[in-house]
C-alpha cells in the first residue's frame, strides 16, 4: 500500500478537539519529511504543519495544533483542539524527500485524498 490515507475527520461545534491520523506505507516516517495541509471551498490549499524525518516540527496554525508521528506504526497524526469555523476544511496529509521547503506544497510527491473537518458555529 504506498497511498497515505487519512481518518479522523468529522463534524464538531466551535471549541472541540480532533485528532487526525495518516496511515502511511512502512517506513515512511522515517524515509521522508511528512506534513499536513489544508483547503477550504473557494480557497487555496494552506500549509499547517510538517514534521521532518528527525521529529522537527514546522507550524503555520499557532498554539492550537500539534503535529506528531509513530515511526514504528508509520503514522502521522494532526491534534486540532479550540476548533474554530474558519478551520473547517479537507485536511491532507503529504510525505516529501528530505532537503525540500516544508512549506511549500510543490515539494510534496506524494499526497492522500483528504478528510474533511467541519466547524459549525
Amino acid at each position: 500500500q504506498e497511498q497515505l490515507v487519512e481518518s479522523g475527520g468529522g463534524t464538531v461545534q466551535t471549541g472541540d478537539s480532533l485528532r487526525l491520523s495518516c496511515r502511511a506505507p512502512a517506513r515512511t516516517t522515517m524515509w521522508y519529511n511528512m506534513a499536513w495541509f489544508r483547503q477550504a471551498p473557494g480557497k487555496e490549499r494552506e500549509f499547517v504543519a510538517a514534521i521532518s524525518r528527525t521529529g522537527s516540527r514546522t507550524y503555520n496554525v499557532e498554539g492550537r495544533f500539534t503535529i506528531s508521528k509513530d515511526d514504528a506504526r508509520s503514522r502521522v497524526f494532526l491534534q486540532m483542539n479550540n476548533l474554530q469555523p474558519e478551520d473547517t476544511a479537507v485536511y491532507y496529509c503529504a510525505a516529501a524527500q528530505p532537503g525540500k521547503p516544508a512549506r511549500a506544497s510543490s515539494s510534496y510527491d506524494n499526497w492522500g485524498q483528504g478528510t474533511q473537518v467541519t466547524v459549525s458555529s
